[in-house]
């Protein structure tokens, strides 16, 4: 597994520590936009030190394959954070299964950003990882979302009732799921 991938628009990359200041300001720029949609965050949060030690557990999380955030950046900008994608909760075994996260910029939103860089990590997860399936839990009103995950071809299966909580209130979820078509 590669710590860079490219598309058509994007570079999708594992950050180090080094690069907590483009994370950092990723989050403060978007901080109104994502927190209705997120767990709550403390103030320490949205600090360098923090985004610097979280950076560093990411990037050791990625090299045992346990946990795998990809950051998502502009080619043609390459200073920027426009959002994240984040592969958690790995199982392997009979389970070979994973969870699936992600978000974008408020202005980045509705341009096929996110569409694309699934289209690329996903194949390149369930290959190299021996994943089987992949799940996305969705809150029933984040229609983008659950439009992206239909275009993707994952599966609603279900309705998670209370599922995460979300912003300091227990929220409901719809469970979407990926099967890769190709055998592990």
């Amino acid at each position: 597994m590669l710590v860079t991938y490219t598309t058509n628009r994007l570079t999708l990359n594992i950050l180090n520590p080094s690069m907590a200041g483009l994370v950092l300001d990723f989050y403060v720029k978007n901080r109104f936009f994502l927190e209705p949609h997120e767990p709550e965050r403390t103030k320490r949060f949205y600090t360098f030190e923090y985004q610097h030690s979280n950076l560093s557990c990411e990037y050791n999380a990625f090299i045992r394959h346990s946990y795998i955030r990809y950051w998502i950046l502009l080619d043609n900008c390459p200073d920027r954070v426009i959002g994240t994608v984040c592969f958690s909760n790995m199982l392997k075994g009979a389970f070979a299964s994973c969870m699936i996260g992600y978000k974008l910029g408020k202005e980045y939103c509705g341009k096929g950003y996110m569409q694309e860089a699934l289209t690329k990590l996903i194949p390149i997860i369930c290959k190299e990882l021996s994943i089987h399936r992949i799940e996305a839990m969705v809150m029933p009103g984040n229609i983008p979302s659950i439009n992206l995950l239909n275009r993707l071809h994952f599966i609603e299966e279900g309705y998670l009732h209370s599922f995460a909580k979300i912003n300091g209130a227990w929220e409901d979820h719809i469970l979407y799921t990926y099967i890769n078509p190709e055998p592990i």
